[in-house]
């Protein structure tokens, strides 16, 4: 009989705030619910209802929220809390005292915390220079920065003013942010003097020079030294410099609708310059209050962490947990530095109770032989959250054999185009190998097959058949929605395709096998790349794999490319264990034609493999956009491979 690898205890039920809520809903709108099945159904059937029954329970901070909850029900076009005024960030800085709203961590050369009352300070004073720079409701204002404190006040006093926040990290070359915020003309750049990452510092003071020279929309740029104690940037001034001679005094907030928009978040760019998705401040706050409440399940005063740059949406994600009254943990650097503990010792020394990071850091921290679960206490950690990439069922099994044996493990899914979750974990249900545990409240997440049919039970495409507060509020520069409807609604009419090959599970949980666009084919059979890679990794010799489809003799045959351990080569006898690996796992039509020695693999600047990149380079096709990628020069090793012309 297959048993969960982890039920939550009757306490741990009885505490969460996912049973409070149902508790409410139960009250407010004379609704039995019985358990999370009958909470999501509910919630689904009666949209308006469960979304008010969230402002309430979040106590969402407004001017006003108004009596319309849904206007209209077309996607995209309805419209969330139409006669609602808020603002994002009030909601963010609701929290006074000394208590740390912020810890971080720069590698082993900076160790800072800042308090809840100083970071209402420094937003205030941001907030009034912005306003005398003439930085109003509708501008942009753009972040080049770690994951570092002055990145969140940035952030929190752009929104103060209703202006709109976009941002990447460092690491980016100056072509990479060009593509970026030169499409949306920002007025102010914050940006840092470099960045630390595996113990050296890398300074940026000439490729901001470069950006600065290339985007002439800016009227200031606020330079926060952090590798440097003097930068020397063109036309520039210190952060200290920029609110320097300002009072701290009460921050206004504007009051806005509720699609205002707050950020620009971007596409990663890998097929041609990032489309600039456009998401609002109501949408965000009351997504990002729902997940980390009922999903979370955060508590005032926990501490969250996630391993993240301002270049992923999980950085956006992780900053809303200050509405929730969570503590935020940064750190900025490379996560194996000194060593694949560096992490786990800070949960230790911070008393982390939630630690998000990638599927990749996970298996990271397996094949490198660690076993936190004895070197570590790790006794305030709850919940491991997991996303970037499907997370294999041998990675569940390594969380409870060697992370941490009571830990509610929640491999989450979504995205930037939603800026939060369509599946997620629950505080209150088991934990099944290789599933993320149920779709989230408020979604009405759906697989469908080829011809639009609804399935359980068998793969398809994650869909969503009704609007969410989240969806983007439009694309920036496309009047007619035209890009955004192509984005997501070609496929299915009126339905949100998101572009992932799922299957919905008899425990009503989610498996992901991959992006739709990346499936294989071969004898029109599909095929989703994550079920080669769970079979390929297993092998110790490899560290990863890439996998795609080539053309070849008026069909598509399977190519994996393996990278191995440091000083191992690809020989006959590890070929045929890895065809024996997948072969005996899956089916034949998922053991690759040909297995092919790499010595890296390119993946975006969030850490995300890129097949369709490979896939044009294996076919002789250009890659639009490698700025978008953190080590482009990997794809020259796919390049004329004599093996791919050979039968």
């Amino acid at each position: 009989m297959i048993t969960p690898l982890w039920t939550p205890s009757d306490e741990r039920v009885a505490q969460a705030n996912l049973t409070a809520f149902a508790h409410a809903v139960s009250r407010d709108w004379d609704t039995p619910i019985s358990d999370y099945a009958a909470l999501y159904s509910w919630s689904v059937e009666e949209p308006e209802r469960f979304w008010q029954s969230v402002w309430t329970f979040a106590d969402i901070i407004a001017d006003r929220r108004g009596d319309v909850v849904l206007q209209g029900t077309a996607m995209p076009g309805a419209k969330w809390f139409p006669e609602a005024r808020l603002n994002f960030a009030e909601n963010l800085l609701r929290r006074k005292g000394a208590a740390p709203a912020i810890v971080f961590r720069g590698e082993d050369r900076v160790k800072r915390s800042i308090s809840h009352d100083e970071l209402y300070d420094e937003v205030a004073r941001l907030t009034q220079a912005l306003r005398d720079l003439g930085v109003g409701p509708g501008d942009r204002v753009a972040g080049y920065l770690p994951n570092m404190p002055e990145a969140v006040s940035a952030m929190l006093a752009t929104a103060a003013i209703g202006a709109v926040w976009c941002s990447c990290s460092p690491d980016f070359g100056v072509q990479g942010v060009i593509d970026r915020f030169g499409q949306i003309e920002p007025k102010v750049l914050f940006s840092a003097d470099g960045y630390f990452y595996n113990g050296k510092a890398h300074g940026c003071q000439q490729k901001l020079n470069e950006i600065v020279a290339r985007l002439p929309s800016l009227q200031r740029v606020v330079v926060v030294p952090y590798v440097s104690s003097q930068p020397k940037i063109a036309d520039s001034v210190t952060l200290r410099d920029f609110i320097s001679g300002y009072e701290v005094s009460e921050t206004k907030f504007e009051q806005l609708p509720f699609n205002h928009p707050l950020y620009i978040m971007f596409s990663s760019g890998t097929t041609g310059v990032p489309k600039c998705i456009v998401h609002g401040a109501g949408g965000t706050l009351i997504q990002h209050m729902k997940e980390h409440l009922l999903h979370v399940d955060i508590k005032p005063s926990d501490r969250l962490f996630y391993f993240t740059t301002c270049g992923w949406m999980m950085w956006n994600w992780l900053v809303s947990g200050l509405a929730s009254g969570a503590t935020l943990m940064l750190y900025d650097g490379a996560p194996f530095y000194p060593n694949g503990n560096v992490l786990f010792d800070y949960v230790d020394q911070q008393d982390i109770a939630v630690f998000g990071t990638s599927a990749k850091f996970i298996d990271g921290v397996n094949k490198a032989g660690l076993e936190p679960i004895s070197t570590h206490s790790l006794e305030t950690l709850r919940t491991i959250l997991s996303t970037g990439s499907p997370l294999v069922p041998e990675s569940f099994d390594f969380v409870y054999e060697k992370i941490k044996k009571d830990v509610c493990l929640s491999s989450i899914a979504g995205g930037t185009d939603i800026i939060s979750c369509f599946a997620l974990g629950n505080p209150t249900l088991p934990v099944w190998r290789g599933e993320l545990q149920c779709r989230g409240l408020g979604m009405r997440v759906e697989v469908f097959d080829d011809t639009g049919v609804s399935i359980k039970g068998a793969k398809g495409e994650l869909v969503c058949t009704a609007p969410f507060p989240s969806m983007p509020v439009r694309f920036w520069d496309d009047p007619d929605d035209k890009k955004y409807r192509a984005a997501y609604f070609e496929r299915f009419s009126d339905v949100w395709c998101h572009g992932d090959y799922v299957e919905l599970t008899e425990h009503d949980g989610l498996v992901i096998y991959g992006r739709s666009d990346a499936v294989l084919n071969p004898g029109g059979v599909r095929i989703g790349t994550a079920e080669i890679y769970r079979q390929a990794e297993q092998i110790e010799d490899v560290v990863e794999s890439l996998v795609v489809g080539q053309h070849w003799q008026g069909d598509v045959r399977v190519i994996l490319f393996v990278r191995l351990r440091d000083g191992l080569q690809l020989d006959d006898p590890l070929i045929a264990k890895i065809k024996e690996q997948i072969r005996r796992n899956t089916t034949p039509r998922h053991v690759p034609a040909k297995v092919i020695q790499v010595h890296d693999i390119p993946r975006t600047k969030s850490g995300k493999i890129v097949e369709l990149a490979v896939r044009d380079v294996v076919h002789g096709e250009p890659v639009k956009n490698k700025e978008a990628l953190a080590n482009p020069e990997a794809l020259d090793l796919f390049k004329d491979l004599p093996q791919l012309a050979q039968p």
